[in-house]
């Protein structure tokens, strides 16, 4: 079998080696949580994550995996709007217009209402269906459903607002993301640039960021989150960012206001933090390596928050399973603060085994 040796196309099943990009096979995933029946493990999580406190990435475990930064970077790419859209929307505008949304009616109404209904054709959002659903699914796919479409009805109203063309919005010539790689850079230094800019799920163009970089743009957030609106907007409307029973909304509901949070395919979670013993702003990024695992990736987060006085109840329990966590998630210095914190409930009994003899 030969393959058509194009630009367009892989030349071999087993990727192309490109020099200075580390694929997942080259990095050091490290176990965040095993899943275990009895005692025996049966599901280990990799990933890896990182703590940052100002410009320094005090804590590191699995690597310095490179990644795209995905929905987790909606909150930069709305900086580049955050004056025009600052006077002309609403708190609920504000909310939805950084947020990966389930696509419940409330999302739909605050996307919809950014924009008037001769403008909602100009909309570039694949075509989808709610994220979260609830009962037998009758609809049709629409952009609207699209987690996406709020901040895509943001960006085209910031787009209005400032005079530009809104023709190929989310191609990378265009000034929305020229001005977002600008917005990037002053949070990783001016000389930064991206190793890969690839197509994101939602059209838009997303880049490739090692998961400390992340951690050090989700550090800024907390050090300057007086700059604009966008921390008050999602502390505001948690619900508006995520939706019912999601991780990031959950999170900033519990920290009342010290945390916000924002997750990002595939299998990322960014939270930008206050706290009085990291005054410059406190960035941890957690990355799993399969994926998408809202689950694991809760655990973690009730862990991490957990050791910085944040209770984040525990996920909902898993079928005849328990789910510990790896030491290595947090600094040294809490570990003893981690040893503390269940990842089950006082009424969640063991139904993994038997109680007879």
């Amino acid at each position: 079998m030969s393959f058509q040796s194009t630009k367009n196309y892989p030349t071999s099943p087993f990727g192309e080696n490109i020099p200075g990009i580390p694929t997942g096979r080259d990095v050091e995933w490290e176990p965040l949580v095993d899943y275990r029946r009895n005692g025996i493990s049966e599901t280990t999580i990799h990933g890896a994550i990182a703590w940052c406190h100002g410009q320094e990435v005090f804590h590191s475990f699995g690597g310095n995996v490179l990644c795209f930064g995905r929905s987790m970077m909606k909150l930069f790419y709305i900086k580049v709007f955050a004056q025009e859209l600052g006077a002309t929307t609403d708190w609920k505008q504000k909310a939805i217009s950084v947020s990966s949304h389930n696509g419940g009616a409330e999302h739909i109404e605050a996307s919809q209402s950014l924009l008037s209904e001769s403008e909602w054709g100009l909309m570039q959002t694949p075509l989808d269906l709610p994220l979260v659903q609830f009962g037998r699914q009758v609809r049709r796919p629409r952009r609207w459903y699209n987690n996406s479409s709020g901040h895509h009805a943001a960006i085209l109203k910031g787009c209005r607002l400032k005079g530009w063309n809104r023709a190929g919005y989310t191609l990378p010539t265009h000034e929305v993301f020229q001005n977002y790689l600008q917005v990037v850079r002053k949070y990783l230094g001016a000389d930064w640039k991206p190793l890969r800019v690839a197509r994101d799920g939602d059209g838009l163009p997303t880049v490739s960021m090692t998961v400390k970089e992340l951690a050090l743009c989700y550090a800024g957030l907390a050090q300057n989150k007086k700059e604009d609106w966008i921390w008050e907007s999602m502390v505001r409307h948690p619900d508006l960012v995520g939706g019912f029973n999601r991780l990031d909304t959950t999170v900033m509901k519990t920290a009342q206001g010290k945390v916000i949070a924002k997750e990002g395919a595939d299998g990322l979670l960014g939270m930008a933090i206050q706290h009085p013993d990291f005054p410059k702003g406190l960035g941890v990024v957690i990355k799993i390596a399969h994926g998408w695992n809202p689950q694991a990736t809760w655990y973690l987060a009730r862990g991490i928050l957990g050791v910085l006085g944040i209770e984040l109840r525990n996920p909902y329990p898993l079928k005849r399973q328990k789910a510990f966590l790896v030491p290595g998630i947090v600094p040294p210095k809490y570990l003893s603060q981690l040893e503390q914190i269940k990842t089950w409930d006082d009424w969640d009994p063991d139904h993994d085994r038997w109680y007879l003899d």
